[in-house]
């Protein structure tokens, strides 16, 4: 826990919330580092099973790039907008820990998840919203393109021509449309955000954790793999698995026709 973010763990459940309401959780070079620190930490606990990235509050899930620090940052050192070197040092290495990390990530979109933020939530493997809940590829409004993954995970999500649509105008995507396009995996009430969540959640935390977090590590090569390097990556991948406790335990489930306990290792 820290002041720009909060960090919990209850019954294999991490959950990373986003703790700056005042600016609608904008993305300072403080809170970019904590997030990273956390899915770090979080990776490396074999208590956590499944996390989720969410926003303090009901009206943002992240506003995107805290734009008053940065200007105020380039006005003192008198050397202009580094915005690249921003990217390099904080936003690339926070969505590579997102996409890197073995285990399933949740995104809840509790509001506005605009520019950077909607690249954050884009980064999560399963997003759920509210119907009130937008995205935005805002970036085009001060005159600059999607950053932070958006680029790679929008056109994968919902097509070339509507991810160009999207980020040339910047328009807001709400809850029902997103689940329609592709763009989350569900949208629902506001007040059935929570169980929504918590469903899917439970899953995760008693689903068998190695094998979720290899054929994601896997599904992600795919998208600039050909046919036999993904073969060859099922392989691998199949065959460590093949010595895990919970593949043991799921076969002897299964020959014995009962439900199977996995451990997550």
């Amino acid at each position: 826990m820290t002041e720009n973010l909060l960090y919990t763990i209850d019954g294999g459940i991490c959950r990373i919330t986003l703790n700056r309401p005042q600016v609608y959780n904008a993305l300072s070079a403080g809170l970019i580092h904590d997030i990273t620190s956390a899915i770090t930490a979080a990776g490396a606990d074999d208590a956590v099973r499944v996390v989720i990235i969410t926003g303090t509050g009901d009206r943002a899930f992240c506003s995107g790039a805290d734009l008053k620090e940065g200007f105020a940052s380039a006005a003192k050192t008198g050397n202009g907008l580094n915005l690249g070197d921003s990217l390099r040092s904080g936003y690339h290495p926070m969505i590579r820990a997102i996409r890197n990390l073995p285990k399933p990530v949740i995104g809840r979109i509790n509001g506005v998840a605009a520019g950077a933020g909607c690249s954050l939530a884009l980064a999560c493997d399963v997003v759920i919203c509210s119907d009130e809940a937008y995205f935005s590829q805002i970036f085009v409004n001060i005159g600059l393109m999607p950053d932070a993954g958006s680029t790679f995970f929008l056109p994968r999500l919902v097509g070339p021509q509507r991810a160009f649509q999207l980020s040339s105008t910047g328009r807001p995507v709400y809850g029902p449309e997103a689940a329609q396009i592709g763009l989350v995996s569900q949208s629902v009430p506001a007040a059935e955000l929570d169980g929504a969540v918590d469903k899917v959640a439970q899953y995760y935390a008693t689903a068998p954790t190695q094998a979720i977090g290899a054929m994601k590590l896997v599904l992600n090569k795919s998208l600039y793999s050909d046919l036999d390097q993904q073969l060859e990556q099922e392989a691998e991948n199949q065959d460590k698995l093949g010595q895990s406790a919970d593949a043991a335990e799921g076969i002897g489930a299964f020959l014995m026709k009962r439900s199977a306990n996995f451990s997550g290792r």
